[in-house]
C-alpha cells in the first residue's frame, strides 16, 4: 500500500525523533537501522526512502535533540527571568537530568561519538554548541565581545564537563559533588544577583 507524502513526511519526522532518543541513549553505533527504524514503528525498508544513509539520519537526529535541549534550556530561563542562568543551572546540573539519558544534554551524551562522525554530524554540533554559546553569552554582563565567548564558553565546558563526569562514575555523592561543585563556579563567575536557587 502506497504512503501518502503526508504520512511520509510524518514518518520521516518520527524516525528523527526515536533516532535522537536512541542515539543519546545507546550512542551512533549503539544501534543497527533495523532496531532504530522499529523502534519509530516501521520497517528497515523504509529507511532509504526516507534518508541518504545512517550518517544522513544522524545529522538530523542530532540537530534535533540539540534543538530539543536548547527549547529546555530557553524553557528554564524563561521561568526566572531575573536569574536565567541560575534556572539553567538548576535544571543542568542536578541528578535527575544527569540521570536522563534519552532526553538529556546530547553533547555529554554523544560528544566523543560526535568528535568521529562525518562532516555532517559535526556542523550539526557545532550549530547547536553556538547557540548554547550565544544564550549563555547574553546572560553575561559584559559589553566586550571577547571576554563575553571567553567567558561563556568557560562556563558552558564547566557544565559539561561536570555532566559528564557525574554520569561516568557509580558513587551517588561523587556524582553529585561534581554536580554541585561546577554549579557553585558557575554562579561565582556569573553576573551579580544571579544566584543558584
Amino acid at each position: 500500500m502506497r504512503v501518502s507524502r503526508v504520512q511520509a513526511e510524518e514518518n520521516r519526522q518520527t524516525v528523527i525523533d526515536v533516532a535522537s532518543r536512541l542515539f543519546r541513549e545507546r550512542g551512533f553505533d549503539g544501534i543497527g537501522l533495523k532496531d532504530l527504524m522499529a523502534g519509530a514503528g516501521l520497517t528497515q525498508g523504509a529507511f532509504y526512502k526516507q534518508f541518504d544513509s545512517k550518517d544522513d539520519l544522524a545529522a538530523q537526529a542530532s540537530r534535533r535533540a540539540l534543538t530539543s535541549a536548547l527549547a529546555m534550556w530557553s524553557d528554564a530561563a524563561n521561568s526566572a527571568p531575573d536569574h536565567p542562568l541560575a534556572a539553567v543551572v538548576d535544571f543542568y546540573l542536578n541528578m535527575g537530568h544527569c540521570a536522563e539519558r534519552a532526553d538529556g544534554c546530547p553533547v555529554v551524551a554523544l560528544g566523543s561519538d560526535a568528535a568521529r562522525q562525518g562532516p555532517g554530524v559535526k556542523a550539526s554540533f557545532e550549530a547547536g554548541i553556538k547557540d548554547y554559546l550565544e544564550m549563555v553569552g547574553g546572560w553575561i554582563g559584559t559589553s566586550d565581545d571577547d571576554a563575553r565567548d571567553r567567558k561563556a564558553m568557560a562556563l558552558l565546558s564547566t557544565m559539561v564537563g561536570a555532566l559528564l563526569l557525574a554520569r561516568t562514575v557509580n558513587d551517588e555523592q561523587l556524582s553529585k559533588r561534581f554536580l554541585d561543585a561546577a554549579a557553585e563556579s558557575v554562579l561565582a563567575a556569573s553576573p551579580p544577583g544571579d544566584t543558584r536557587s
